[in-house]
């Protein structure tokens, strides 16, 4: 079922003429990895800050205040670039065990913001306040850190595994062409 929908997503119009366009998907390759890397560099800071490793003399509240809403646009920048390239190569992609992984520890990191929101980045005001950084706010720091090596990890290895051979033999089957 899964296979089925990436064939068919591929197969697209839009996502046929994106793959094939000279200038769209090298662009776009290029926006989402320098959103990646502008994205990952404020959760750089944002953890250094938190493990009380960096911006000593900010207080914790700045700092995660201030990137919070450059990272939500950060991350929905990097999410949409992501998703138009993964649209293209989506029956490779299906096959590829690090983009299952990358997906994989995007959902933890789906589940580590939901579980950290409000004991950890909504109570920063208080961990200026006591002036002391709580186990569990290092913790998060720490995690988040981990989470996202691994999908920058997870990302770049995806271009270094070839697609099975013949699986394109049912994309040209949909698109008319040649089996």
């Amino acid at each position: 079922m899964i296979l089925s929908f990436a064939l068919w997503i591929q197969a697209t119009g839009f996502f046929t003429w994106l793959r094939g366009s000279g200038y769209a998907y090298p662009i776009i390759l290029s926006l989402h990895m320098v959103t990646l890397t502008a994205f990952g560099a404020m959760i750089l800071m944002t953890d250094l800050r938190l493990l009380g490793l960096a911006m000593r003399t900010r207080p914790v509240a700045d700092v995660l205040d201030q990137l919070r809403v450059t990272k939500r646009c950060g991350l929905a920048l990097m999410v949409t670039f992501g998703v138009l390239l993964a649209g293209c190569k989506a029956e490779e992609y299906y096959y590829n065990i690090f983009f299952r992984l990358k997906m994989t520890t995007l959902g933890l990191l789906i589940i580590h913001s939901l579980t950290f929101r409000r004991s950890v980045y909504r109570r920063a005001a208080l961990m200026d306040e006591t002036g002391i950084i709580p186990g569990n706010a290092k913790t998060a720091a720490v995690l988040s850190l981990a989470l996202w090596i691994t999908v920058a990890c997870m990302g770049r290895g995806i271009g270094y595994i070839e697609p099975p051979l013949g699986i394109h033999a049912a994309l040209r089957y949909l698109c008319g062409g040649a089996g």
